[in-house]
């Protein structure tokens, strides 16, 4: 079956510089609380890493905080994304809001949260979301899932009725961006593009791309 005739047209409206600003950290807030209002799950973002070699891997991860510092995820130090970050400690982040045609692209250097913060967060998730992280090492084989589910069985008995710690084996990575690219869709495949590029004293360039 051929999909090459599969398209829509793009109807955004026009992602302008003097609307943008200067702070690609304040469009991206604006641009978040639309995306709050319209989209099913907007803090999914595609996390790509690479490997020392540059072999790439790019996955779906969730937005737990962003601010001037960066965009924080969580996941297991041990999973291949943590892997791959250790080898190469440069990623990018994607996010796609189909409500309003839009992405925003994010390109840096990733650091990890302090103990602290994977602390606090790991306090405020769900109990079963605590528990599932001792029976999950993730990216690792499981034999089936009745496997994962007596594993999560038993680390749901060890700690009934009490505690659940944050494992040293889990928490936080910032993705410090060094460019946000926000991208609108447009009419006849004209799309706006808008590039920060984040210079030494902190402040940004900004440039329009061609689509």
């Amino acid at each position: 079956m051929s999909i090459a005739h599969l398209r829509r047209e793009y109807l955004g409206r026009p992602l302008l510089e003097e609307e943008a600003g200067l702070d690609p950290l304040a469009l991206f807030e604006r641009w978040f609380a639309e995306a709050r209002e319209a989209e099913p799950d907007p803090v999914a973002m595609t996390l790509a890493t690479a490997t020392r070699d540059g072999r790439p891997a790019a996955r779906v991860v969730l937005m737990k905080e962003f601010n001037s510092r960066g965009f924080v995820f969580y996941t297991n130090y041990d999973s291949r994304k943590a892997q791959e970050l250790a080898e190469n400690n440069r990623a990018s982040l994607l996010f796609f809001w189909r409500a309003h045609e839009r992405q925003v692209r994010i390109d840096g250097r990733v650091e990890k949260v302090t103990a602290a913060e994977s602390d606090a967060y790991f306090a405020q998730r769900p109990l079963e979301s605590r528990i599932s992280v001792y029976a999950s090492r993730q990216s690792r084989p499981v034999e089936n899932r009745k496997v994962l589910d007596d594993l999560f069985d038993a680390a749901a008995e060890r700690f009934k009725g009490g505690e659940v710690p944050r494992p040293d084996w889990w928490g936080g990575y910032r993705v410090v961006p060094e460019t946000i690219e926000f991208w609108q869709g447009r009419l006849m495949r004209l799309h706006d593009r808008l590039q920060y590029t984040k210079r030494v004293d902190g402040t940004w360039d900004r440039v329009r791309l061609a689509p």
